[in-house]
């Protein structure tokens, strides 16, 4: 059997949490290389079993993430370092944009994993999830036969420099949601695992040019990552996303999607219940159904209210699940669990397929949805026909980019949020482009309507050229407001949309009482 000797780590490139690594210093230890790309659902899925494999082997093995991006957006170096922090990765990054190690080391999806022995030599090439216990009996039989020969250098060779903690009242909100019956704008605090209700000022009542302005009424969630029920200030969500609302019941449920689970928020009574989940992720992709309870789910991450089911774009499955909240019967609604843009009936040949679903918004009987990794807007029919189609983006898994245009003409880069006028337009968070566009369902014409394009921080009063935004994840509509979740800005930003200006929402850090 020829030993294949480990290509080196070019010191050139950027790296964080750590000064350059070669291998030839890390000789002695077992090293284990993680290609991935930050917008891969199946790469933030590793994570854990990264952190396990560090914390095991922790004086043994040398875990480095190779950045190696699939979009465009995710080769600039700020972003590699927002997404660090954001998934609180501690281990050595090196940002590989121009795929340098990924054509060296012939990877071919993400996430691969690449073991290298103390000696320099390639022992294993794995790709996708699930590989934790392969990873863990031959990095257990490496240092086993290394210590045996003398071979293994035991303790930390070199400096970590563990990412910031956001030092904000808001950390990468994810999802939003605006209830105009009461004024309030429900926030999903992603970074900091909780949820926020927030009283808003009478928009009415804004002079012109002057932001709304918000007061915490509520906090859900102790700020730290776990699984707990209980009353507000005790339960434990794991980075949140999508949230829906029922208004008579005064019901938030959410989808907690570190945990995969949904959660249900009393806001009366101020208590948290997990309704549907185990708490761990599924690994079955195939559409199944069963009792709420009994399920596995896999990253939801958005979720809207249609009669009495709860609909969740799955986006680890590639798929929309339905909960029936009278019933609590969960089961897949549509999608084949496969990674792709397919159209067409529910019950045809070729079954739907989506792409890492992000964002749902529903007007009437359409569920429309934020197919991110397709980089396409799709419409599922609630009725009737019963039908998935494409409203604009390529419908293919690399036609990204960044143009206005009619139905397939149109680009995307990763979009991840969407919103219903009354007007029945759809507003969309195309997050990697920075920018907040409009398509029209009908005809599928997509407008840029606001954002440079380029990521920052800027309010302003002339549309699409004059605001920054960074990486927006969420949108919600209420009267003559957009709301955006600004993720990588830490910030809810404003839109008025009688005005076209840009402002960024005031946020009151101090708890106020339910009126």
């Amino acid at each position: 059997m020829v030993r294949i000797h480990a290509p080196e780590l070019p010191p050139t490139l950027p790296w964080i949490n750590s000064p350059p690594l070669s291998l030839a210093a890390l000789k002695g230890r077992v090293v284990l290389l993680d290609f991935w790309t930050y917008g891969c659902i199946n790469c933030l899925h590793v994570l854990p079993d990264l952190r396990y494999l560090e914390q095991k082997y922790r004086d043994h093995l040398s875990v480095i993430g190779i950045h190696s991006a699939k979009f465009d957006h995710e080769k600039a170096e700020t972003a590699v370092q927002q997404a660090v922090q954001r998934y609180d990765i501690q281990h050595p990054v090196v940002i590989d944009s121009h795929l340098e190690l990924w054509q060296q080391y012939a990877v071919r999806a993400w996430p691969t994993f690449v073991l290298i022995d103390p000696d320099g030599y390639i022992v294993e090439h794995l790709t996708g999830e699930g590989q934790r216990q392969r990873l863990d009996r031959h990095i257990a039989e490496l240092v086993q036969s290394h210590t045996a020969q003398g071979r293994l250098v035991f303790g930390h060779p070199h400096r970590l420099t563990a990412p910031a903690e956001v030092d904000s009242t808001l950390a990468f909100p994810g999802k939003l949601l605006a209830d105009p019956a009461s004024n309030r704008l429900f926030v999903a605090d992603t970074g900091h695992h909780r949820i926020l209700v927030l009283r808003l000022a009478a928009t009415g009542h804004h002079p012109e040019h002057q932001a709304p302005q918000a007061s915490i009424q509520q906090i859900f969630g102790l700020g730290e990552a776990g699984l707990w029920d209980g009353d507000a200030a005790e339960a434990l969500f794991s980075a949140p996303q999508g949230l829906a609302f029922d208004a008579e019941q005064q019901w938030l449920y959410v989808a907690d999607t570190g945990n995969h689970c949904l959660r249900k928020i009393d806001l009366y009574h101020q208590t948290v219940e997990t309704i549907a989940g185990l708490g761990t992720q599924s690994q079955v992709i195939y559409p199944h159904s069963g009792d709420a309870r009994e399920i596995a789910l896999n990253s939801p991450w958005d979720l809207a209210l249609f009669r009495h089911f709860l609909l969740i774009a799955m986006a680890g499955a590639h798929q929309i699940w339905s909960l029936d909240l009278l019933t609590q019967r969960l089961s897949t609604f549509v999608g084949s669990g496969a990674e792709a843009c397919i159209d067409g009936d529910f019950d045809s040949d070729m079954a739907p397929a989506f792409a890492q679903p992000s964002g749902l918004a529903l007007d009437g009987q359409t569920l429309y949805v934020a197919d991110s990794e397709g980089s396409t807007v799709r419409a599922v029919s609630l009725s009737g026909s019963s039908q998935v189609r494409s409203i604009c983006g390529s419908g293919s898994l690399s036609g990204f980019g960044d143009r206005d245009g009619q139905g397939e003409a149109a680009r995307l880069q990763h979009c991840m949020g969407l919103a219903c006028d009354p007007s029945h337009q759809l507003w969309i968070a195309d997050s990697y482009n920075h920018k907040i566009k409009s398509v029209d369902p009908q005809t599928g014409i997509c407008t840029t309507r606001f954002g440079s394009g380029q990521a920052g921080f800027r309010d302003g009063a002339q549309g699409a050229q004059s605001a920054c935004f960074n990486e927006p994840t969420g949108l919600s509509q209420s009267g003559n407001w957009l709301y955006v979740a600004d993720s990588n800005n830490h910030a809810i930003r404003c839109v008025n949309l009688q005005t076209l200006e840009v402002t960024t929402l005031v946020l009151h850090e101090s708890v106020i009482h339910p009126a």
